[in-house]
């Protein structure tokens, strides 16, 4: 009888497992089919809603939510170890106070991270590794804030077996990353963050799309006074797709999550109706829902 029911349970989970890789396989054609109208919806900082941001519950509860992509943030230790954290300080998110750079790993697993409120719970600073070992197989992650290191993040990803499911991003122009990244360039997703504010917008999405052709661009805007906010549709039939953030109004000329509370279609509608295929909100739940309704979810 015990041995029935542990083949069963092996049977059960493996199942599970074989799903979540088929989802993934899923999401990852999705990110290479970059003139889709179907939007891919990432949590950012995890579901923090609901957990502390950047923390394990974060991370599984997005999974289980079913989001497609998952933004985590991730910062250097004094003995250069890789952990989840947004800000260079510890004071917001933590009960520690004074910079990540300045504190071990060991000793950052004292603390205990802050919830959405403010308040300390259960909950321990993750690392890197442990982050990608948990979504290894389920979902795309957006890694933020290690572009200045990301070798070593590099060899995490290589150690755990997620290279493959991994977005890294940066504000800088091609031929900086390009000699930052080097070949890496050839074995990871790469989004290049862009200002459409800026005089030179064009030129830098021409340019990366003409020598690197990128799986997807980032665009961020403070007004509607941009004539590319015209033009998502080029970019995307030039290969990548085009990430929007619905996060604040800084952000998306005023179009964010909270005004989607009062009215969705000013805030996600816009957004979707500009031809953005990607778009990283603090409500994913809410996001989802939005697009299920219109047949826009992947």
């Amino acid at each position: 009888m015990k041995q029935k029911l542990l083949l069963f349970l092996w049977l059960t989970l493996s199942l599970q497992v074989a799903q979540a890789q088929g989802r993934l396989a899923q999401i990852t054609d999705a990110l290479r089919t970059p003139d889709s109208d179907k939007v891919l919806v990432v949590a950012h900082r995890g579901d923090w809603r609901n957990a502390p941001e950047n923390s394990l519950l974060a991370i599984e509860l997005s999974i289980a939510m079913g989001v497609d992509m998952v933004e985590l943030d991730v910062q250097r230790t004094k003995d250069g170890q890789l952990v989840l954290l947004h800000d260079k300080t510890l004071d917001r998110t933590t009960n520690g106070q004074g910079k990540v750079a300045d504190w071990t790993l060991d000793s950052l697993r004292t603390l205990s991270l802050r919830n959405g409120l403010g308040r300390v719970t259960q909950h321990k600073l993750p690392t890197l590794e442990e982050a990608m070992l948990l979504a290894r197989g389920k979902v795309l992650v957006n890694l933020d804030k290690c572009y200045d290191f990301f070798p070593e993040v590099y060899r995490v990803l290589e150690e755990t077996g997620t290279v493959h499911q991994v977005v890294m991003k940066g504000s800088h122009p091609y031929e900086k990353v390009k000699a930052d990244f080097g070949p890496l360039l050839d074995k990871i997703f790469y989004m290049p963050i862009v200002n459409l504010d800026k005089p030179d917008a064009e030129q830098i999405i021409g340019e990366f799309q003409r020598k690197l052709k990128p799986v997807a661009f980032e665009l961020v805007f403070t007004t509607e006074s941009s004539r590319l906010l015209g033009q998502f549709d080029r970019i995307r039939r030039k290969g990548s797709r085009v990430w929007v953030n619905s996060l604040w109004a800084s952000l998306n000329a005023g179009h964010d999550d909270d005004l989607s509370e009062t009215d969705e279609e000013a805030s996600f509608g816009w957004i979707v109706g500009k031809g953005a295929n990607m778009i990283q909100t603090d409500r994913p739940q809410a996001l989802l829902e939005y697009l299920e309704k219109r047949n826009l979810r992947f």
